[in-house]
């Protein structure tokens, strides 16, 4: 049956002056000035003659942290007058790296992100598309001025995206949908903001409304559905005296996985690689009623285990195989795992699995939330389907190394050391950032000429993850004549030298954005996981460009010890240190994404807040069956098998013999789909038992697929091309 079904439908009338449509004014070019800002520079009479032009898309390339761009543009007299709804112009200034002021003949109408002068300590709202809603009134007949004051981080900057555009706002800009969980109901509020009264009439479900209504009237209405299944919002505003129509779509949050049993389950991995002679701290991954109490058996002589909070610990001294089984019990029951311990040279046998403090906090992260981070981790149960890193990214260092050349924590750091041992304690592990180069991304200390003493420092800290970032290193290599594959491997082979010195395992993750086809030689550098992309935000479009366009052909590089990494999970609420919001991802595109990723055996590392966690987000990262099959220990990436019309299907072998696959609809309609036909003509032959992994239950014969959406599955078959 299809599942994919309108719940409710808005009709407003809006009562205005019928206006011909005004257009758009179109931004191209500045004036343009690099360095600290000049005096006065806002103003219109500031004279510019001598700063150079630049097309507005344009990034600069230069020492300089700041830029300025001057745009002068002409406003038509009837560019107001005739727009239909007046009170509003909009500025869409596109992206801009790191962030911005913007003035408007002097006057700030809109900032993004936080100058390093306002306190010290830049915020980087990179990626974040600029419309700032202006009043209309400071709009000038004839010329006006535009100002944008620009700060980015020791690396290329400026505006991309597109050129900037100025515009009345229309009637799609009156209407906001949002959705939300009071942990009762799902309900959807839908307010339409606009400077004329407007008449409504409202019809639910055959049942016809009329209301009188202020700008700013707010609607709410609770959505009779249990959050169990896909649902779709449509909301229409009709104009009736120009006839336009503006219809939106929303697909409110819905929870395919079903609640967790009471009773302990444990959830992967089944192997763990660790090096002889290194310090071992794993947390037992059974979920469950807490307390809980853990027994071991088959424990190879070195190890202890804690069996009141199930965390395994010591060290190994022979290289060798070794079976452990695990026992949890709790009021409500009793179960088993098992896991095979591998003591040899390869480390990293499953993709990694844990939280990064980047996509939320940003350059704004500090000791205390990494701790908080850390116990949220522990609290919401993410820790016990096996999140284990907890990964500091930039901005943890200080303005200056000591005598003997150790690199300093900033003062919002006091004791990277003893955040370790909590980490240790509670069968985590730490993740730590540095650049190759003299400054990382964030302009902060890098590990050029000091990669020995910042290793031996991470060894000392109890540092289990690097993430090591191209960043800096780019002023070193355009400085070369010519940049060769051997020049980006250089810095990663030194640093993996120093890794290896250590007498701990420290997983290695090349930030190095694809770059000289990185997959190709990562391992060769020491490399357990690498960058195949830049950075992920929070949009389909990123996630179509580096999930399903740039991994197809990587499949081949990727294995036990050895992963491609197509960047962070964008699920729940990030931020990049601006301020948290939701994911702009769809419910249906986070569906997607996470069931993507666990298909390429990619490294699952959350990029948003874990202290702010809703079901919906629980739901994504704790299905222990999506979690598996990212887990398998065979370590096969999944590749595109079919693609047709705007159905894709991406699948990969299993260690137990059986298949996963998902069947993803990259189109803007919802499909239903016969499944034992799409698998058959994806390769498969003789389908045997087929399991719903989201929904843990048998597959039905044929499925409704969301816009952007998947349906993901593991069965049996006879036969696989």
């Amino acid at each position: 049956m299809k599942k994919w079904i309108i719940i409710l439908l808005f009709f407003f009338s809006v009562t205005v002056v019928r206006a011909a449509g005004t257009g758009e004014i179109v931004l191209q070019e500045a004036r343009f000035h690099l360095g600290d800002a000049p005096a006065g520079w806002t103003e219109p009479g500031f004279d510019d003659s001598d700063w150079q032009t630049i097309a507005i898309p344009e990034k600069w390339h230069g020492e300089g942290m700041y830029a300025q761009y001057r745009i002068r543009f002409q406003v038509p007299d009837d560019f107001v007058k005739t727009a239909p709804y007046k009170r509003n112009a909009i500025f869409d200034l596109a992206f801009i790296d790191d962030c911005d002021e913007a003035c408007l003949n002097g006057k700030l109408i809109g900032k993004s992100g936080r100058m390093p002068s306002e306190d010290g300590q830049a915020q980087s709202a990179w990626d974040k598309h600029r419309i700032y809603k202006v009043d209309a009134r400071q709009l000038k007949e004839g010329e006006n001025l535009l100002t944008v004051l620009v700060w980015n981080r020791r690396t290329r900057g400026g505006v991309y995206g597109g050129p900037f555009v100025v515009r009345m706002a229309q009637l799609d800009d009156l209407l906001e949908i949002s959705c939300s969980e009071d942990g009762s109901a799902d309900h959807c509020r839908i307010s339409v903001s606009s400077d004329v009264r407007i008449r409504a009439r409202l019809d639910v479900a055959g049942k016809e409304k009329r209301a009188r209504l202020k700008p700013g009237r707010v609607f709410k209405r609770d959505i009779s559905y249990d959050g169990s299944e896909p649902v779709k919002l449509d909301v229409s505003i009709r104009d009736k005296r120009t006839g336009q129509i503006v219809c939106k779509s929303f697909t409110p949050k819905y929870c395919l996985t079903p609640p967790a049993p009471q009773e302990p389950r444990y959830n992967s991995p089944a192997v763990l690689g660790v090096r002889c002679g290194s310090p071992i701290y794993f947390r037992v991954p059974f979920s469950g009623l807490r307390p809980m109490t853990f027994k071991a058996y088959g424990l190879p002589e070195g190890l202890s285990f804690d069996e009141a909070m199930g965390v395994l610990s010591g060290s190994v001294g022979k290289d060798g195989e070794y079976p452990i089984r695990f026992e949890a019990s709790n009021e409500a029951g009793s179960s088993e795992g098992s896991l095979l311990l591998k003591v040899g040279d390869t480390i990293a046998l499953t993709p990694p699995m844990g939280w990064n403090s980047w996509n939320c906090w940003g350059l704004d992260v500090s000791e205390e939330k990494v701790y908080a981070s850390a116990r949220a981790l522990i609290a919401s149960g993410l820790a016990d389907y096996g999140y284990s890193y907890v990964n500091i990214d930039d901005a943890w260092q200080g303005s200056e190394r000591s005598d003997d050349g150790t690199l300093l924590p900033d003062e919002r750091f006091p004791d990277i050391a003893g955040l370790g041992d909590y980490l240790h304690r509670n069968g985590l592990r730490l993740g730590i950032y540095s650049s190759p180069g003299n400054f990382t991304c964030g302009g902060y200390l890098g590990s050029l000429g000091f990669e020995q003493k910042d290793a031996d420092t991470w060894n000392a800290w109890g540092v289990d993850y690097l993430k090591y970032d191209l960043c800096g290193y780019r002023s070193i290599l355009d400085t070369l004549p010519v940049v060769k594959r051997a020049d980006h491997m250089k810095p990663y082979h030194l640093m993996d030298a120093f890794l290896k010195r250590q007498p701990r395992d420290i997983c290695y993750s090349i930030c190095q954005y694809g770059l000289e086809e990185v997959w190709t030689w990562g391992a060769s550098a020491g490399g357990n996981l690498w960058r195949t992309t830049g950075d992920i935000t929070d949009t389909w479009d990123s996630v179509l460009r580096i999930g399903f366009t740039l991994q197809r052909e990587l499949w081949p590089f990727s294995g036990p010890g050895r992963w491609n990494d197509p960047d962070m999970l964008v699920v729940g609420r990030v931020g990049w240190g601006e301020g948290l919001r939701d994911s702009r991802l769809t419910a249906d595109e986070q569906y997607s994404h996470v069931s993507l990723w666990a298909l390429l055996a990619a490294p699952l590392i959350i990029g948003g807040d874990l202290s702010s966690l809703d079901r919906f987000t629980m739901n994504l990262l704790c299905n222990n069956e999506v979690i598996a099959i990212d887990q398998d220990p065979m370590g096969r990436q999944a590749r595109c098998l079919m693609e047709k019309d705007s159905i894709q299907v991406w699948g990969r072998p299993l260690s137990d013999g059986s298949y996963a696959a998902g069947i993803f609809n990259m189109g803007d309609e919802a499909l239903d789909v016969n499944i034992a036909d799409i698998l058959t003509e994806s390769g498969w032959s003789g389908i045997g038992v087929c399991r719903d992994v989201w929904r843990q239950k048998e597959c039905r014969e044929t499925a409704a697929i969301p816009p952007h959406g998947v349906i993901m599955l593991k069965f049996n078959a006879i036969d696989a091309k």
